[in-house]
This record gives C-alpha cells, structure tokens and sequence, in this order.
C-alpha cells in the first residue's frame, strides 16, 4: 500500500487537540492499515520520530431514513505518539 494512501486525515477534535500538548496526534487511517505502515507513513510524511501506534476501530451508526435504516461507515483511527520535542503542524498559521 501506498503511503499518502495509509492517512487519510487527521482528525481535529476536542479531545484530538488536548492529546496533542502530550504529544499525541489522531488520525483516520485506511481499513487495511497496520502499525508498522501507520508509523512508517507518519515519519517519512511528518519527518517526526514515532514512538508508539495505537489503531481502534470505530463501527458506523445505525441511522434512520423514514421506515429504513441505513449503517454508516465503519472508521479505523490511529492515534500516534511522538518524541518528546516533535510536533506536527496540523493547522495551518499555528
């Protein structure tokens, strides 16, 4: 699999922003994704050193259209610990 294929985003959230003055940072990752990808496509994108990969898998919702019902997406996400001292710039200006 492809690197830029393995990120798909990075998720900024409430939460996801508290993580980062840890040094943890969230993302959604592909489906098929391991650790060993995520953390290979984090430090060759970020130039960042990685010390620890945690994915959990998210199953979609159930919602409701009138009389049926449709499942959302399921969604993996990666949350990725850094070097102390490594900092990835998610927001542009920041």
């Amino acid at each position: 699999m492809n690197l830029q294929q393995i990120l798909l985003r990075p998720t900024i959230t409430e939460k996801g922003t508290l993580l980062q003055e840890s040094g943890k940072y969230t993302f959604r990752i592909a489906a098929t994704a391991n650790k060993v990808q995520v953390k290979e496509a984090v430090e060759k994108s970020f130039k960042v050193t990685v010390l620890d990969v945690n994915i959990t898998k998210l199953r979609g919702k159930r919602k409701r259209y009138g009389p049926r019902f449709k499942k959302m997406p399921d969604v993996k996400k990666a949350v990725v610990t850094l070097k102390p001292g490594d900092r990835i710039n998610l927001i542009e200006g920041v």
